[in-house]
Order: structure tokens, then C-alpha cells, then sequence
């Protein structure tokens, strides 16, 4: 018995081939005519699906080939799922494509239809890795073409549905307001999303499901084609008999069809039907085919390990390329010879494209691999709308007119409606954002500017918001989601970490190759608003009180600011801005909820942490941090921020008062850190305490600041030291001061450290 499958499955197709006596004069046709009777699919139709299958198959087997060779990185292949080439044909090529990692196939069928692709080639750079794959630029192994719309995914769980699900609803939302979609796809477009009966299992993929069928409930308009291609096993795991069909087929707000690829013609009208229904209702389908896997889950899977031979043997029998070149060849819409050669032609261009692919070059320097995640510095220019603009949605009065101090939430909405006058793809949605303001009142009155299409309420999930966010974005417009609580982020944080942040670097190849260099050729330009951090008072517990920014500092490529005052939330806001719309960055804007409704500073009713509106066209730079009190005979610099900047000011404070004289660094930023400065400050007066109200464990930048501070020989002679929230949950009520870092902690860290002598 063979261990490896590919010689097998290769001999069974190319016996059926040499054996077969040709066409059946019964079954015979002219090639504009159908292939069958309960189908429209012409015999022409069909060769060209074959021609794309053949490829795909193809390529699969030449994959292992250079895998064994060491020139290729990937073994994942499309056989068996031959039957998606049929999808890629009745599609429009302006139907954006959200794909499933075996659509070889499918890819193979749409670049037909391309715009000066060259699909046998760009194939084999991205099998051999090389910096020249016009997607991802070597990055990574991922189906991709920003001229035929389809957005790379390196989703293997179905993370990529919320994102297709965001697309689809971004549509009609987009055409209400005049907002043109990226790339020119057209209003009428509908979404295709694949995956396979496995990935069904995973939160993510029932969150799309869900997101889809909530939407049709609130007559919203949804256009989007959701494909299992259901092959009866995860790895080695298998899909019971009747799963999908069981949990689809009555789905809320989904229409449910059902092909099986045995039958490429009933693939055909099945699809075909399905692909009416969303276009014509602008509504969600779900469209079932069965299928196989061939050749195991990748070429390190070796299935003789885990299923009987006998049942390999009966899968392999089943492989969809049999019956359909069966039909092909007795219904006359090919001669034996042809196909032969055609399979033979097939093999020795894609073994030229592979041969010449394995030459070119390769990632060779971090600062090539990285390009796509490097972050803005400084000031970028935020947009501002005309003085008349900015009257009408300020009710006659601009903010910056209004001489009266005022605290964070109530600079955060004026913020958001400055930019959402300069901003016109600019919408703002969440839980609870649109007529009740949110739970902090933080986008009040918002809605009743700017209307229910920009700024609207969504379902409770977070995966949903974010993934709305995604498709929005690759869409054209400018989200500006809202999580909201910091703790909630948590339920859905690889729409964020694997999806959001990962499309520049998973799309920054060599793309439309009439434009020069490396560029990302899609992007999810975003402003995610996050109410976290603890200290509320009156309410609390974990879930509401969570100072855990540890995961979002591990996410490459992201801009995290934390705003403690009200001016800097205002110029943070517009820099994120900035960033997002003309950088195409994810921002995450971590509002510290304690600090929203905060007044006072040093003492009650004196208003020191109340500040005016910036003027409109003030930014704030990116990565940069803000001093207080700095003196030249400083003894002491405090690093910090958010709510930790508060109680440091005030402990500083009563520490100049016993004659120490202390600055206060805010670092602002957490993604860029302000490293330079603060190994400014920290040289200037020879000695750091770190004030980090995350926990003590990873749980925000204060290892990694210190870590930085170490390592500098400049700062050899420094006295440094931290102090950080306990590793514990933060319990409900007067306990959380217990785990919390408090004034008292921050100040008895000082004097000790005041004691130490800077050698």
C-alpha cells in the first residue's frame, strides 16, 4: 500500500482517461447546447471548469513535488474542491471573494477573467515564497488578487466570515450615502464566502451566520453567498452524516441549497439559483456542496495513520474529477486525446512557471518583511470641515468658542462630530452608540446629527461589531467601531489580531503591477473605540473593571493611544484619524472609563482636570508623550498613563512638598511607545519609577519600558523600579483597591527610590 496518496489518485484519473472509449453518440451535443438535462451548464462551459480544475489539481501534486525538494513552503491543496471553479464562473469578477484556503480552483477560474495576470506563475511564487508573489509579496501562502477583488485570508477557522458578513451589509449602507466602494465594485455586487464543514464548529463562523440571519430580521439589506464545502473531516476528526444540512437548512433569515459535486451540472444550476436569490433579494444563502478531500489534510498528513485503507480507497473513488470527465467525455464536449494533452500541456507550464519561480528571490532582510506593519510618527493632517459645516453640526457654537473647561466625555463626542462633518465615509456603530449615546454617554447626540445610517446600533457581539468594521473598511469607508468594554474585547480578539492587523502584511506583494514597488493592496483602515481600565467607582467586577492591555500590545502593526484628559483625547482622536484614513492603520483608543465624568485634580470643586477644545486643525504626534513639571534639579521621573497619570500628578505633588522634586512623564501612547523620551527624561534626572495600573504580569508596557531601559548603556547608572496592579481579577466594591495600584503605593515606590544613590 502506498503511505502517500498523490501517485494513486493521479493513476485513477489518468487511467479513466486512456480507457475511455469517447463519446456516447446518445449523450453527444453541439457545444453551445446543455451537458445535461437538469442543467443549463453548455458542454463549452464545462471544458473551460475543467481547464481550471486541472490546474488546480495540478498544482497540488507539483506543490509536494517541491516541497520534497525544498522549494516549496506549502501543502494545503484543492483536491477534491475542484467543484468552486463553478462558483468563480457565475460570479461577476466585481463579486468580492472571501476564500477558503482549498479554492485553488476557484482562484484558477476567476484569473481568467483577469486583468493581465499570469495565473500559472503567480501561483508557483506563492508556493515557493517568493518576494515577488503579487499578493503577499513572499509573506505568507495566501489566494489573493486586489484587480478581481479578492481579499487575502489566512483564515483556517472561519475567522474571515464576520469580515465577508461587514462587506456584504457595507453595500447598500455605502450606496445610501454616496460613498463609492473600493476598486469599483459596483452597488449590486454580492459577497462569497467559503469555508469548510469544520470550520463550521468555531465561534466565529456562527457569528457570521448569526450576523447575517440578525440581519435580514432588521430588514437590512445582506448580500452574501456562504459556501461549506463539506468534505466529511477536520483533519482527522469527522463531520457527522447530516450536521451541516441539520443546522442550516431551517437557519433564521438564510436560504439554504444543496449540490453535491458528484455532479458538476447540478453544481452548476444549483449555484446559479443561488447566486440569483442573493443578488435579486440582497438577502444571505447558504450554499451546501458535498464534496471530498483527497490526499489528506496536507502532505504531512499521512491518513494511512489514522483511516482504514479501504475507506481512503473509497473516498478516492469518489473523486469529482472522475465523474465529471466521465460526462465530458461522453457527452462529446471533448475527445480523450484532447483532454490528455491538455492535462499534459497543463503540467509542463505549470513545472516552466515552478522551475523559474523557485529562481526568484526571496525575503532576505527584516526591514523588507516588516515594511507593511511599520507605524506613522509624528503629525499627520487630519482633515477639517468648512467653517459652515462645522456651524450646522455644532448648532451655531463651535467648541473651540466656548471658553469653559470641560472634562473627557464631554470632548469625546464634539471630537467625533468634528470628524464625522470632515469625514463623509465616516460611520460610528456599536452597542448601544445611537440613541442612548452609549453607556458612558460618549457619542451623545451623534446620532441625531449626522442619522441612523452613520451612526447606528448593532447586535450585542463583538465579533459582529468588529467584523462589520473589517468589511466596512476593505469596503471604503471609515469605521469607527465601539467595544464596550475593555474586557469584551477579549471575546473577539483575533478580529483584530488575525484579521484586521494581518491584511496589510498578508497583501503587500507586487499586486497591480503598473504601479511600481510594494504597496498593501488591502487595508482596514479603523478607529476602535475601547471604554476599559479599572477605578470605576460603583461599579465594577471583572468584566467592567479590566486593566488587561497585555494582548493588544502583542498585536503587530497597530497604533494604541490611552487619552487621560480631555484636549488629548480630542488630538489623539484626529491623529488615529489621521492614520486610519490615510495610512489604512487599525487604532485602538482606550478610553479609561474612571477618568471619564473627572473634574477635579488636587482637590474637590477645583477643576484642574477640566480643559478647553484644541483648535480644529491640532493634532497630536504620533508616538509622543507629554511632561509635567519638568525642572532642570529634577531627582525623579514618574512614567505612566491613563489613570495611573492622575494619581501620579497628585502624588508628585505631595512629594514636592517634602522636597522631592519630581516630573511626571504620560506616555499617551502604548503602540508606538515614546521610548526616546522617556530614556530622556529618565537620563536627565537618574532615576524611573514605572506606574503601570496594569497587572504585574504582562499586563501592560511597563516590562517592556523597563526592558528598554536596561538594555540602554547610557542608563547604566539609573535606579529603576515599578509599581503594578496585583495578578488577580479586580474583585467588585472597596476590594478592588486591594489588587489596584493606589497613591499610597505609588508614593511610599518614590521616596524609597529618592533614598538610592545614582551611581
Amino acid at each position: 500500500m502506498s503511505l502517500r496518496r498523490e501517485g494513486p489518485v493521479t493513476e485513477r484519473l489518468l487511467d479513466l482517461l486512456r480507457r475511455h472509449p469517447g463519446a456516447d453518440p446518445d449523450r453527444s451535443g453541439p457545444l453551445d447546447e446543455p451537458i445535461a438535462t437538469h442543467s443549463p451548464m453548455t458542454r463549452r462551459q464545462a471544458v473551460a471548469i475543467w481547464e481550471s480544475a486541472i490546474q488546480s489539481r495540478l498544482q497540488d501534486l507539483l506543490s509536494r513535488e517541491m516541497k520534497d525538494k525544498g522549494l516549496s513552503y506549502y501543502t494545503i491543496g484543492s483536491s477534491g474542491h475542484e467543484a468552486n471553479a463553478i462558483v468563480a464562473s457565475l460570479l461577476r469578477p466585481t463579486d468580492t471573494a472571501f476564500l477558503h484556503y482549498r479554492s485553488g480552483a476557484f482562484m484558477a477560474a476567476r484569473l481568467r477573467q483577469g486583468r493581465g495576470e499570469t495565473p500559472f506563475f503567480d501561483a508557483m511564487l506563492s508556493f515557493c515564497a517568493s518576494a515577488e508573489d503579487p499578493i503577499s509579496g513572499g509573506r505568507h501562502k495566501v489566494l489573493g488578487s486586489p484587480t478581481l477583488h479578492v481579499p487575502p485570508q489566512t483564515s483556517t477557522i472561519a475567522s474571515h466570515l464576520p469580515k465577508a458578513v461587514g462587506f456584504a451589509m457595507a453595500l447598500q449602507r455605502l450606496e445610501r450615502h454616496g460613498v463609492p466602494i473600493e476598486g469599483g465594485v459596483p452597488y449590486d455586487a454580492i459577497v462569497w464566502c467559503n469555508f469548510g464543514d469544520a470550520s463550521m464548529n468555531h465561534a466565529t463562523a456562527q457569528a457570521g451566520f448569526h450576523a447575517a440571519g440578525a440581519a435580514v430580521l432588521h430588514r437590512q439589506p445582506c448580500p452574501i453567498l456562504f459556501g461549506c464545502e463539506d468534505n466529511g473531516i477536520g483533519i482527522s476528526v469527522r463531520t457527522p452524516d447530516g450536521f451541516v444540512a441539520q443546522m442550516m437548512r431551517d437557519r433564521p433569515g438564510i436560504r439554504y441549497f444543496a449540490c453535491d459535486s458528484q455532479d458538476f451540472p447540478g453544481v452548476w444550476a444549483t449555484t446559479q439559483a443561488a447566486i440569483a436569490y442573493v443578488r435579486e433579494q440582497r438577502k444571505p444563502a447558504f450554499l451546501h456542496t458535498k464534496t471530498v478531500r483527497l490526499m489528506g489534510h496536507a502532505g504531512s498528513d499521512i491518513e494511512a495513520n489514522h483511516i482504514p485503507l479501504e475507506q481512503i480507497e473509497a473516498n478516492e473513488a469518489r473523486d469529482p474529477l472522475l465523474a465529471f470527465a466521465d460526462l465530458l467525455l461522453a457527452s462529446g464536449a471533448i475527445a480523450p486525446d484532447a483532454m490528455l494533452a491538455l492535462y499534459a500541456d497543463t503540467d509542463r507550464r505549470l513545472r516552466r512557471a515552478a522551475e523559474e519561480a523557485s529562481r526568484r528571490r526571496k525575503l532576505t532582510s527584516v526591514t523588507e518583511i516588516t515594511a507593511p506593519l511599520q507605524k506613522p510618527s509624528g503629525h499627520l493632517t487630519c482633515r477639517v470641515a468648512d467653517r459652515d459645516v462645522r456651524l450646522r453640526v455644532f448648532h451655531g457654537k463651535l467648541p473651540e468658542d466656548d471658553a469653559r473647561p470641560r472634562h473627557l466625555a464631554y470632548r469625546i463626542p464634539q471630537a467625533l462630530t468634528d470628524l464625522f462633518a470632515a469625514y463623509p465615509n465616516a460611520f460610528l456603530f456599536g452597542e448601544d452608540v445611537a440613541r442612548k449615546g452609549g453607556v458612558y454617554n460618549a457619542t451623545q447626540g451623534l446620532q441625531a446629527t449626522f442619522g441612523n445610517g452613520r451612526v447606528f446600533n448593532t447586535i450585542l457581539d463583538e465579533t459582529t461589531i468588529l467584523g462589520l468594521a473589517q468589511g466596512m473598511a476593505t469596503a471604503g469607508a471609515l469605521p469607527f467601531p465601539e467595544i464596550q468594554y475593555l474586557a469584551y474585547i477579549h471575546n473577539a480578539l483575533d478580529q483584530i489580531r488575525g484579521e484586521a492587523a494581518s491584511l496589510e502584511f498578508f497583501s503587500t506583494g507586487q499586486g497591480m503591477r503598473d504601479l511600481p514597488g510594494q504597496f498593501p493592496a488591502y487595508r482596514n483602515p479603523m478607529v476602535v473605540r475601547v471604554a476599559g481600565l479599572a477605578y470605576q467607582k460603583g461599579f465594577g467586577g471583572h468584566f467592567h473593571n479590566d486593566n488587561s492591555v497585555g494582548a493588544l500590545l502583542d498585536i503587530p502593526g497597530i497604533l494604541l493611544g490611552v487619552p487621560a484628559r480631555a484636549d488629548d483625547a480630542v488630538t489623539m482622536l484626529r491623529a488615529m484619524t489621521a492614520a486610519a484614513a490615510e495610512r489604512g492603520k487599525v487604532c485602538l483608543f482606550l478610553e479609561p472609563i474612571a477618568l471619564y465624568m473627572q473634574k477635579d485634580l488636587h482637590a474637590a470643586n477645583d477643576g484642574a482636570w477640566q480643559f478647553g477644545y484644541p483648535p480644529p486643525d491640532e493634532t497630536m504626534a504620533i508616538g509622543e508623550g507629554r511632561v509635567y513639571d519638568a525642572g532642570d534639579d529634577d531627582q525623579l521621573t514618574i512614567v505612566t498613563f491613563g489613570n495611573g497619570l492622575w494619581m501620579s500628578l497628585r502624588v508628585a505633588k505631595r512629594l514636592r512638598e517634602r522636597g522631592v522634586k519630581t516630573r511626571v512623564f504620560d506616555l499617551r501612547w502604548l503602540s508606538p511607545l515614546p521610548i526616546a523620551q522617556i530614556k530622556e527624561h529618565v537620563k536627565a534626572t537618574g532615576r524611573c519609577l514605572v506606574v503601570d495600573e496594569c497587572r504585574h504580569t504582562h499586563g501592560g508596557p511597563s516590562p517592556m519600558i523597563l526592558t528598554e531601559l536596561c538594555q540602554d548603556p547610557d542608563l547604566a547608572g539609573c535606579v529603576l523600579r515599578r509599581v503594578a496592579a496585583v495578578d488577580s481579577y479586580v474583585p467588585l466594591a472597596a476590594a478592588a483597591n486591594l489588587v489596584l495600584v493606589q497613591e499610597p503605593d505609588i508614593e511610599r515606590a518614590a521616596l524609597s527610590l529618592c533614598e538610592e544613590r545614582v551611581r
